[in-house]
């Protein structure tokens, strides 16, 4: 017969086994914890100790295969661990780049500003500016959409040919500038014509005022006249439906716009006569008038 003290003594053996399993358990967990994160320190501490030229290089290389994702990491590195090294600078303006090859233009944007705010007289700020306002251009949308971002692009030119008159982005960038102003008018005659189509003749005229008046340069500005004729003539404002026709035919003589409001005044037994007090007038003798 076994006794009570052996069959309590055999019934504890378990729990204490299952109880120093545990502490061992527990201590083992521990000891590959601190194993785990006195290797994952190493290999922060390897990250960290990389030279500024090593990992720019990589920078470049990774351009170079046309992994632009993996560039910019190593251009971020490169200035999150070295903010003060030439190479430093470098990698901001080349990280710019990588985000604008790779489509990212919102990072480009905010790289090449950073790069432009902290360098403002270095030579590569106009490159700097020149990507931002590239990246703007290139999300311009149809001319049905708001234009913010070709509100944008166009400030972006302009500070860029502000700043740097000279640089060698100049030609392009008055180039894409007069494209942007193109699409800016046209938005402005697209809202001006549903207008017009409505009957609402004053809001038309506000449109067409801002073409004739902020972009006389593009090629809507020949419509937004004859337009304007339109709108005065429908209104009964006979002067400046006359103003409008005679500046359209001195300054676009064979558009087919002219002939158009030519035979519109004709219709009423009136011609084109410029009133020199005329805001149209004033606009194109570089009168400012908006």
């Amino acid at each position: 017969m076994i006794e009570a003290s052996s069959m309590k003594t055999a019934a504890s053996r378990p729990m204490r086994d299952i109880a120093a399993y545990r502490r061992l358990v527990t201590a083992a967990g521990l000891a590959l914890v601190l194993g785990l994160a006195a290797c994952s320190s190493t290999d922060e501490d390897k990250v960290d100790a990389t030279p500024a030229d090593v990992l720019y290089n990589q920078g470049l290389a990774n351009m170079q295969s046309g992994k632009p994702t993996e560039a910019i990491k190593k251009f971020e590195d490169l200035d999150r661990l070295h903010p003060y090294s030439e190479l430093s600078r470098k990698g901001i303006l080349l990280q710019a780049y990588s985000a604008f090859e790779k489509g990212d233009y919102t990072s480009c944007i905010q790289a090449a500003k950073r790069f432009a705010t902290i360098y403002p007289q270095s030579p590569e700020a106009a490159y700097a500016l020149y990507l931002i306002a590239e990246s703007y251009y290139k999300q311009i949308p149809e001319v049905s959409r708001d234009q913010e971002l070709t509100q944008k692009a166009l400030d972006a030119y302009a500070e860029l040919l502000t700043k740097f008159p000279d640089s060698r982005f100049t030609a392009d960038a008055r180039q894409k500038q007069e494209a942007a102003r193109d699409q800016l008018a046209g938005k402005e005659m697209e809202i001006g014509r549903f207008y017009l189509q409505k009957r609402e003749y004053l809001a038309a005229i506000n449109r067409f005022r801002v073409v004739v008046g902020k972009y006389q340069t593009t090629r809507h500005v020949e419509e937004a006249l004859s337009r304007l004729v339109e709108c005065y003539y429908a209104l009964g404002v006979v002067p400046e439906a006359q103003t409008a026709a005679a500046v359209l035919g001195h300054n676009f003589p064979d558009s087919k716009w002219y002939k158009d409001s030519f035979t519109l005044l004709q219709t009423g037994g009136y011609a084109p006569q410029e009133d020199q007090g005329s805001w149209i007038s004033k606009a194109f003798r570089g009168i400012k008038i908006i």
